[in-house]
């Protein structure tokens, strides 16, 4: 995991998106790490393997793009089933956090009543529905499920 962000680098991001991380999220990047590890994409800086053109780096890209950020969360309540057309819609103000696969990913809810919560994005399937309460209980329940975690 690269070592934590500095408190003017979190603030600069912030300040450049026009937001404010949820605190849950905010203090793990201060004091743990900003990623990549386990999955966890980092926050400030690509992936060292983003020249490879994955479709992550494309997702963590277009999250960057002025506005996207702090522009509203637009639901209130789930939306089960196939999104695929409205997708990326949807998931304006929310930060992607981790690839699931198949173009699935977790998503911090980073304003409106949702702020700081947690969402699985499945746009081909399950659709944009709520997965944790934060950042802090949906990670510790992610990490223990890792298939690492069971080996010892």
């Amino acid at each position: 995991m690269r070592p934590p962000l500095p408190e003017p680098e979190i603030r600069a991001f912030e300040a450049i998106h026009g937001i404010e991380l949820p605190p849950r999220y905010r203090s793990f990047v201060a004091e743990v790490g900003d990623g990549p590890a386990h999955g966890l994409l980092p926050l400030t800086t690509p992936r060292p393997e983003a020249d490879d053109d994955g479709a992550v780096d494309d997702e963590w890209a277009r999250d960057r793009l002025p506005g996207r950020l702090a522009s509203p969360f637009p639901l209130t309540e789930p939306a089960p089933g196939r999104l695929a057309a409205t997708a990326d819609t949807l998931k304006r103000g929310t930060l992607a956090l981790a690839e699931e696969g198949c173009g699935m990913y977790i998503r911090l809810v980073l304003n409106g009543p949702r702020t700081g919560e947690i969402w699985l994005l499945d746009p081909d399937w399950g659709g944009f529905t709520p997965l944790d309460r934060d950042f802090h209980s949906w990670y510790t329940k992610w990490l223990t499920a890792l298939p690492h975690a069971s080996q010892g």
